[in-house]
């Protein structure tokens, strides 16, 4: 039976002629192992050629459509000091309500008052500006007088010299006759001597005619007199003229001087009221930010800075919200080799964290556990894991999601891209290459015509 002999007894012996020998040497053992090796290989045969959903599987998180929707952290523009807290965490609060009643902590503030002294302040500054103004109006009235002065001066001066030039001209007139006239009593007079050396003439009439002389040589001296004064008064009416506009122009440049000097007065004053006003603004805003308020309905999810007499800066992280209505929505990250075969409105499987599944990432009918959405958005910029996020909002036509996730819980998703044979979706696999490149019906006139060229 061993073969440890060199005497086989099967060459005397037929076993076979035995019963127990007919059992085992008869036997086909493998005949129903080969029925199942034909019967599984037709089975998978035809298993290649059955239609297989080409899918991208990526992890996400579950977070809201909208970014005002989203978590959110209430902060202070102003640094200051915790006083009073108004809530507790989980607490529902409504937009407006307060949270923290907070103090300030730069000295520059600490007045109560503050905004009441400025309002003072302004006020006082106002009247000030109407003080300037009256004053520049008095100016501008002041100058207005000034020139209707000078005009009025100026024209009585200038007749003046129109007078004067006038009496110039007829004392000159008056000159020449009595030059004239003395001419004629010296010629008189020199005739009247020749004659009286001839005994034609007394010396009577030569002393007549001598008097008349000199009455006529003191009559030309004292009008040359008045000829000469007349033309000093001409000159001193030129000079009043001169004097007048000099003067005047004094008055009304101290005048116009005084009117600049009230005008820049008065803009620097509403210079420092506009100032005063921005600042009176400031401290009444300044007075409303000491109230932490709710900036939409939601719930206090974590006071980050907690206790009361805490300080803080202008920006600091004070509390945590999540607003009470939201839309939820997930957030997925794909390779950027994947990133051209997704396009908004694809179909997506959403599977929840927490909420049992059986997924059959080829055959999305057959899957269970699984929930619809439809890509929204496509990230035009890489993140920081060097994956392009997508956004995904819930598929109306399809079951409504689960009214208990909440935002942040993980996911993961399913993209559905062509439907292709089996076997080709392991040649794909094992030839390492990407999904079919295609365009969905429901895409643009370009795309549609791209596909068809």
């Amino acid at each position: 039976m061993l073969n440890i002999s060199n005497n086989k007894v099967s060459e005397n012996i037929n076993i076979k002629s035995f019963k127990s020998g007919q059992e085992i040497f008869s036997k086909q053992y493998h005949k129903g192992f080969k029925r199942f090796l034909f019967y599984f290989s037709i089975i998978l045969v035809v298993i290649l050629f059955l239609p297989w959903t080409q899918n991208i599987t990526s992890n996400g998180n579950v977070t809201t459509l909208k970014p005002n929707q989203r978590p959110q952290t209430l902060q202070s523009q102003i640094p200051g000091r915790i006083e009073e807290w108004f809530v507790q965490e989980g607490d529902f609060v409504k937009k407006g309500d307060t949270i923290i009643r907070i103090s300030e902590v730069k000295s520059d503030y600490f007045d109560e008052r503050l905004a009441e002294r400025t309002d003072n302040q302004l006020t006082a500054k106002s009247s000030s500006v109407e003080a300037y103004k009256n004053k520049v109006i008095a100016s501008r009235n002041q100058i207005l007088a000034l020139q209707q002065e000078r005009a009025l001066k100026l024209k009585q001066a200038k007749n003046k010299l129109i007078q004067t030039r006038l009496k110039v001209k007829t004392d000159s007139m008056d000159l020449e006759a009595i030059k004239i006239k003395a001419k004629i009593a010296k010629t008189q007079y020199n005739r009247t001597v020749s004659l009286h050396e001839e005994g034609l003439k007394a010396v009577k009439d030569v002393e007549e005619k001598s008097a008349k002389l000199q009455e006529a040589e003191a009559k030309l001296i004292s009008q040359q007199n008045k000829y000469l004064s007349t033309q000093n008064e001409v000159i001193n009416s030129q000079l009043s003229i001169s004097t007048i506009s000099a003067t005047y122009g004094d008055k009304l440049a101290k005048a116009q001087s005084n009117l600049f000097t009230a005008q820049s007065s008065g803009f620097d004053t509403e210079a420092e009221v506009s100032k005063l006003e921005t600042n009176l603004a400031n401290y009444k805003k300044r007075n409303s930010l000491l109230y932490v308020t709710a900036p939409q309905d939601g719930f206090i999810n974590k006071a980050i800075k907690s206790g009361v007499g805490e300080t803080f800066k202008e920006g600091e992280q004070l509390v945590n919200i999540m607003p009470s209505n939201y839309d939820l929505a997930i957030e997925m990250y794909i390779r950027p080799i994947d990133l051209p075969l997704i396009h908004t409105n694809e179909n997506v499987r959403v599977q929840f964290d927490g909420w049992p599944a059986i997924v059959f990432s080829g055959w999305p009918n057959v899957s269970y556990g699984t929930y619809g959405a439809k890509v929204v958005a496509i990230e035009n910029f890489i993140s920081n894991n060097g994956k392009y996020r997508v956004l995904l909002a819930p598929d109306k036509n399809d079951v409504n999601w689960p009214e208990a996730i909440r935002v942040g819980s993980g996911a993961k998703t399913v993209a559905l891209l062509d439907n292709v044979p089996i076997w080709f979706e392991l040649w794909r696999l094992i030839n390492s290459f990407p999904p079919n490149f295609y365009q969905p019906n429901n895409n643009t006139k370009y795309s549609n015509n791209k596909k068809k060229a």
